[in-house]
Order: structure tokens, then sequence, then C-alpha cells
């Protein structure tokens, strides 16, 4: 079997996710051309250099429809050659992309790819979409379906975490993020968002907070006890399928949960012959992809079972991967993997994840991907593991190793 290399990494700054927001002007799809553009002018990529654009992105209506990945190839500096495709994995779709690229090229169908995703949240909204598995009685009945933030927070019950527990890994996500920034560890793959005059709209990650502490925290109210307890009553659909929970500990609110922002990353995958074409050197080796699904309602667990998956697949113990990347929609998910095996936290999200720099839906997947390649790098450390949690119950994974 080929083996799949990538060769680089970027992505946009995160901007608010909101109309305050620097990339609220900005759609999903010049957000998609500035990375398409980055990976081609960095790479030297001329002609069809690449088989195909495999773009993630979740809410795919308006101006994110309509294969958004095609039309971003024809809005950015690729050949017209270049096909391009949409895909929705939700939360994973980023990732999802990623893995759909190296499994083709270990398949032998094409020597390059790029891969990647985007979300404009703040001209977009997450949920604009509708769909089958939160509006149809017939299967969200059936399915126990409650929202994601109470899911969170059957997690934090069912695995006994607590509102202390989840804040202080939030201060300890801003504080990492911040640290990061500083030290200037995500300068070699951050693309800032110009104007049409070249004069740089964004160029920082903008929903960072470094000066949350404790104390702010703990003056926010649950985000989800409403919706829970009192209308419409998602605690007590919880409990029809989990009866051994007494009641839902709701412990997730803003501070402790993933940032709702804009932005955009691509990774640029291919084979050994594609790298002496151009003349790139890869930086690592794609060594195994997962997936898997996960009980629909408590919903957010999909990294401990897919990270299980991978690691027997690949013949690997967790022992021997240096560093994870485990995104951070809400604490009590990083938490929980965390738990399951027995994981330091030293050694996941180490320069901050969503909860500080926010979640960009499509985008995220690839972004912690290049964010796990670069500290590796960074520490001259070998293997690392990016996984996700996925609504409606699913979670995927990657293996990178260094060569």
């Amino acid at each position: 079997m080929t083996d799949a290399y990538i060769y680089d990494a970027i992505r946009t700054p995160r901007g608010k996710g909101r109309k305050d927001g620097s990339l609220h002007e900005v759609t999903a799809l010049r957000l998609s051309a500035v990375a398409l553009n980055a990976l081609k002018e960095r790479n030297n990529l001329d002609g069809h250099a690449v088989e195909d654009v495999i773009w993630g992105n979740v809410t795919q209506v308006g101006e994110q429809g309509a294969c958004l990945a095609r039309t971003a190839v024809l809005a950015s500096d690729l050949d017209e050659a270049i096909p391009g495709l949409s895909i929705n994995r939700f939360c994973a779709s980023g990732l999802e992309a990623v893995n759909l690229a190296a499994n083709q090229i270990m398949g032998g169908a094409g020597d390059a790819y790029i891969s990647g995703g985007v979300e404009a949240m703040s001209r977009v909204p997450m949920g604009s979409d509708g769909g089958a598995i939160a509006v149809d009685p017939s299967i969200a009945m059936d399915g126990y379906f409650v929202p994601q933030g109470i899911s969170a927070d059957i997690i934090a019950t069912e695995y006994g975490f607590t509102r202390d527990q989840a804040d202080a890994m939030a201060v300890e996500s801003q504080r990492r993020a911040k640290a990061a920034w500083d030290d200037n560890r995500f300068a070699g793959s951050i693309v800032p968002v110009n104007d049409v005059n070249g004069l740089t709209i964004l160029g920082h990650d903008e929903f960072m907070r470094p000066a949350t502490d404790m104390q702010s925290l703990g003056a926010l109210n649950p985000s989800f006890k409403a919706m829970g307890e009192v209308m419409p009553g998602f605690d007590k659909v919880a409990m029809l399928k989990y009866p051994h929970l007494e009641k839902i500990n709701h412990i997730h609110h803003a501070g402790n949960s993933s940032g709702i922002v804009d932005g955009s990353a691509a990774i640029l995958v291919g084979n050994k012959e594609f790298g002496i074409k151009y003349g790139l050197t890869p930086r690592a080796r794609i060594r195994q992809t997962a997936k898997i699904g996960t009980d629909p309602t408590i919903m957010l667990t999909g990294p401990v079972p897919v990270t299980q998956k991978i690691l027997a697949e690949s013949g690997m113990n967790i022992s021997d991967l240096d560093l994870f990347e485990v995104n951070e929609a809400f604490a009590s998910v990083v938490m929980r993997f965390e738990q399951a095996f027995d994981v330091d936290h030293d050694l996941v999200n180490v320069n901050g994840g969503s909860i500080a720099m926010g979640h960009p839906l499509g985008a995220t997947g690839a972004m912690i991907i290049g964010t796990l390649l670069d500290e590796l790098e960074r520490r001259d450390l070998n293997t690392g593991l990016a996984t996700l949690c996925i609504g409606s119950g699913m979670g995927a994974a990657t293996i990178i190793e260094r060569v």
C-alpha cells in the first residue's frame, strides 16, 4: 500500500463568530480560497497538481451550500481542472477530509490532495440547516435525542466530573493558548486574512480570553440547565435511556465549552512521487485513520472507542503516542478521554484548544492535525493522535508520525 504524507498544513486565525467579529464580512468561500491559495503559493503547485480538493463544512446551506469545495477551487488560483468534494461529518469534517485524502492516496487514486475545511459561523449559524435527527419525531423520539450540551452534561454526570474540574481545564486551555501565541508557536502555519487592498483583517485568534480565571467562570450560569430541567425537559428524555441516573449534573457553560468562531484550514497530502516532482519534503506520514458510530444520546464519547479502534488497527498502545489533540468541544469530552486512557493532561492539547480559541466546525479537524504536527516538530517527538467527538454519536481519529 502506498504511504500518504503530510507536506504542509496551514490555517487562518479564528475570528469571533458574531456580527462584531473581524471575519464577519468574509464569506466561507473567501476563507476557503485564502487557505487554498496559501498552499498553492507555499508549495509552488502548478496546473493539475492535486487530484481533488476534499473540503469539510457542516452547515451546508446558503452561501456554504452547492458544493462549496468546487466553488472554492474556482474562486482560488488553483487550476480549474481540479474538482472539489464537500463533505459533512459534523465536527470531524475537516479531519475526515484529511483521512479521505490519505486513504485515496494509499489506495492509488491520485498522487496528491488538498484537504481541510471551513466554517463561517457568524454568517451561517450552526443548526440553520435543520436536520431530521433533531426535528423529525420518527427518529428523534426513538433515538432519545438531546442537544449536545445536554450530552456533555450527561458525560460529566456518568463519569463523575465536577464543575470545578471543568472550569480548571478551561482556565488551563486559555493559559496554554496565550503561551503558544506569545511564543510564536503558530507562526509557521497561520495565514492572515487580508482585504482587497492587502491589508490584514485578522492575523491572530481573537476569541481568546487569557484573563479567564476560576472566579470569572464561577459566576457563569450553566448553559443547558434550563433546557434540561424546564423547557423542553431534555433531562427526562436522557433519564429514560439512562434510568440509573437520578439527575443530570449541569456543569457546562460558555466558559468551559468550545467557542463559536469563523475560520478555515488546509492540509496538503501526497505520496512520495508527488514530493519528488515538486521538490517537497514530507513532514509526517499518516499512519492510520479510523471512524466509528457511538451512542447517539450521550453522543460525545466517540474519542474513546475510536481511539481504541485505531490503536488496535495500527498495532499500537496508548503509550506509543507522544502527544494528543482531543477537540475541546466541551470540557467533559477531554476529561473522559484522559480518564479512559489514563493520559496525563500535560500531553493533551498542549497549546490550548477550542475552549480558548474556538471551534469553526468544518475546519477544526484539519486545524488540530496541523497543531499536532507543529508541536511534534517543536518538541522533536515522533507520533501523535488527533481525535474529535461528533454529533449524532460518532468519533474520528488520525495517527501521524514524523518522517
